[in-house]
Formats: structure tokens, C-alpha cells, sequence
């Protein structure tokens, strides 16, 4: 039982490790849609957002108004009678008062602008959501690449160890009188290329790494398995790409603003309280200090304004005309991409059955050119020829496959299928 244990131990402590060694082409995006700095743009705006409805409404707050004003003229008003008793005006008159100002009927202007502002805020974030998506085609690049990095340096492993281990028997004919005493130095020159290689490719891979690192703000180290996906397309025509929703967006907000436009031409009603205390009140014939105040409403309403509204309305549907427009060419566009991209796919297809079939028939030469060399019948440097072209072809292959995949990536992103 004891044993048990400690194998259960260790085989989790392997599978943790594994997992935290390991990273998918899902986590880049998340890692993108989570740490990229134009996240945090989100917050920003719904910050800004309440503080705009808080501004709108303020408006139907009651609004106060103080005035105080101190003024010498020369000359005031008298009563033409005399014997009046009635006191002539002070040339030097004092007046302060304070009005309140209630907003009663707006037409349905402040909803309107709430709305609009709500709209606005949601178009900005979706601004914001558009540039994110647009930069997975740059983690697509980067990821795929760094597999394209992996597929080499495996081969290239691969072809040090098959060149080492021809090494040793090459230098063992040499001993035993087999194969000139120079047959080894070739090998010898061709493993230094393959060391020069692996070096530059490690090189790439790291420069790559810290790309795809600072866009996805995750940390990943050379050691880290990318694992290779195997994408599925769906070859329907529905583009789900965050761009609709932005012209969807676009012209909701321009639909408010007719909205709000229409409604200035609704009349306003407002109520007003007006306290005062100055000299002269509002008995002008009264020469003392006195306190007074005044309770009225007010409505205003613009009865004619020779078809400006309508003008205004007329350029808004225009601007609408535009944003339709765009997201035609925007579906044109990401369609003739489509196509673009879906061929690529294809013909990788058929590129990768024709690298299968090269394979094969390129290891029976190495396996033919391999037994002569064994025996003298040919030079190292004929067969290091024919395993390039072998290493080569499997290369390519490699590229193919990993490119297929991009392929498939980069698909699924132009159409929206990436979340």
C-alpha cells in the first residue's frame, strides 16, 4: 500500500509538472483576450460611461442660479406729481437673487440621451473587441511558427543522431582498412552544419517565444511543449467576426441620434422660484431694502425652424447609407479572403499526400545507399547527398502539416469562429 502511494506521488507530481510545461494555441487566446493592455479599456469606459448618465441626469435636478449685481445710474424713474410723498429712486440701486429652475416635460429628451450615451459606450468597448480579435492572427503567426521551429530542430536531432551513429561505423572501416581514412571527415563537416543549425533555430524559437509572451502576458519558457492543434473548419458562409456587431453598433446610435434630433422640436416646460432682496424690490416706487420673490413656468418650444430638424435627420440617414456600405465591403472582403484561405488549404492538402508518397520512396534510396557505403561501394559524400534530400523532404512535410494547421487558424479567425 505503502508503494502505492508513492507511485500515485510521483505520477501526479509528473502530470502536474507536465501540465504546467505545456501550453495550447486556446490558451495564447485567452491570454490575449485577458492581459493584452487594451483590456483594460473596458473599465475605463464604464467608468466614463457613469459618469456621463450621472451628467445627463443632473438635468432633471433643479438648477440654482445666483446673481447678486450693485449699479449707479443716472437717472431713475419719479412720479410727476407733487406732494406725492412718494420718494424718488436712489441712483445707486442693489439686487440679489436666487432662482431655482425645475425642468417638468422634456419630450422624453433625457431617456433619449441616456440611451444614446449607453450606446455609445457599448460601440466603444466593441472598438475595443474588434482591434483584440484582429491581433489573433498575429498570435496565430507566432504560435504556428514556433512549431514550425519545433519540427525542425526534431529533425534535425534526428539527422545528428542517424550522422553519429554512420560516423562510428565509418570510422570503424577506416580502422579495419575498409574505407579511405578521409571517409569520416565528411560527416564530421556535415555535423557541425547540423550544430550551427539547431544553435539558430533555438535562436528564432527564443525570439518567437518572447513575441508570443508579451502579446499573451503568459510566462513561457523554452522549455515549455507547444502542443500542435488539429483544427476542424466549418465551410458555411455565416461571418461571425466582432466587426458586425460594430456596424450593428454604429447604426444603433445613429438611429438615437435621429431620436434625440426629433425630440427638439417637443416643447420644454419648466417651473422656476426666484427670491430676492435689493433695493428697489418690485415695487419700483418703494425707495427701501426689501425682500421679494416671484413663482412661474416657462415653456419653450420652437415652433418653426425652417426644416433644419428634418435636415439634420436626412444627413443622419446618410451616415447610416455609409456605415451599410462599409459592412458590404467588410463582407466582401473577409469572403474573397475566405476563398483565398480555404484554397490554401486545399492545396496543402494535396501537397502533404505528395510529400507522404516522396518519403517513402526517398528512405528506400537512403536504405539502398546506406548498405554500398557499409561496404565501399560509394563515397560518403553520395550518401550524405541522398540522406539531405530525405531530410528534406521530411522537412517539408513537417512545414505542410504545421502550415495546414495555420491555415485552418487563420480560416476560422477571418470568419469569427475564434472566441
Amino acid at each position: 500500500m505503502k508503494h502505492l502511494l508513492i507511485i500515485g506521488v510521483l505520477v501526479l507530481t509528473t502530470y502536474i509538472s507536465y501540465s504546467q510545461n505545456t501550453i495550447n494555441l486556446e490558451t495564447c487566446y485567452e491570454g490575449l483576450n485577458a492581459n493584452y493592455p487594451l483590456v483594460k479599456q473596458h473599465i475605463i469606459l464604464n467608468h466614463q460611461n457613469e459618469t456621463e448618465l450621472s451628467a445627463i441626469k443632473t438635468q432633471a435636478l433643479p438648477q440654482l442660479k445666483l446673481n447678486a449685481q450693485a449699479t449707479y445710474q443716472s437717472d431713475v424713474t419719479e412720479v410727476p406729481i407733487p406732494n406725492t410723498g412718494i420718494e424718488p429712486l436712489n441712483n445707486d440701486q442693489y439686487r440679489a437673487t436666487l432662482t431655482a429652475n425645475q425642468l417638468i416635460y422634456a419630450g422624453g429628451k433625457i431617456k433619449a440621451s441616456q440611451d444614446l450615451q449607453n450606446t455609445i459606450n457599448e460601440r466603444k468597448k466593441q472598438e475595443v473587441t474588434v482591434s483584440l480579435y484582429q491581433l489573433k492572427q498575429r498570435v496565430n503567426q507566432l504560435y504556428f511558427s514556433i512549431l514550425l521551429m519545433d519540427d525542425y530542430a526534431k529533425l534535425l536531432g534526428l539527422r545528428k543522431a542517424q550522422l553519429t551513429s554512420k560516423l562510428n561505423e565509418v570510422k570503424s572501416g577506416i580502422e579495419n582498412g575498409l574505407l579511405l581514412p578521409t571517409s569520416d571527415k565528411v560527416i564530421e563537416a556535415e555535423l557541425l552544419k547540423i550544430l550551427q543549425q539547431i544553435q539558430e533555430a533555438n535562436n528564432n524559437k527564443s525570439k518567437l517565444i518572447n513575441s508570443l509572451a508579451d502579446f499573451t502576458g503568459i510566462s513561457i519558457q523554452m522549455e515549455t511543449q507547444f502542443e500542435k492543434p488539429f483544427l476542424s473548419i466549418d465551410d458555411n458562409s455565416n461571418l461571425l467576426r466582432p466587426e458586425i456587431g460594430l456596424f450593428d453598433l454604429q447604426k444603433e446610435e445613429i438611429e438615437q441620434q435621429q431620436n434625440i434630433v426629433s425630440k427638439s422640436l417637443w416643447p420644454e416646460l419648466k417651473g422656476f422660484a426666484t427670491g430676492g432682496y435689493g433695493n428697489p424690490g418690485l415695487n419700483m416706487l418703494e425707495n427701501n431694502f426689501r425682500s421679494f420673490y416671484i413663482i412661474g413656468l416657462n415653456i419653450n418650444w420652437n415652433v418653426f425652424d425652417w426644416n433644419t430638424n428634418k435636415k439634420q435627420r436626412q444627413v443622419l440617414d446618410y451616415n447610416k447609407e455609409l456605415i451599410k456600405n462599409q459592412e458590404e465591403v467588410f463582407r466582401l472582403t473577409n469572403n474573397i479572403a475566405l476563398n483565398e484561405q480555404y484554397k490554401e488549404i486545399e492545396t496543402l492538402k494535396s501537397s502533404i499526400a505528395i510529400d507522404q508518397q516522396l518519403i517513402s520512396l526517398q528512405k528506400e534510396v537512403v536504405n539502398t545507399y546506406e548498405s554500398q557505403l557499409t561496404y565501399g561501394v560509394i563515397t560518403t559524400s553520395e550518401y550524405i547527398t541522398e540522406l539531405t534530400k530525405l531530410y528534406e523532404t521530411e522537412n517539408l512535410y513537417n512545414q505542410h502539416n504545421t502550415q495546414l494547421q495555420l491555415a485552418k487558424a487563420n480560416y476560422k479567425t477571418i470568419k469569427g469562429d475564434i472566441k
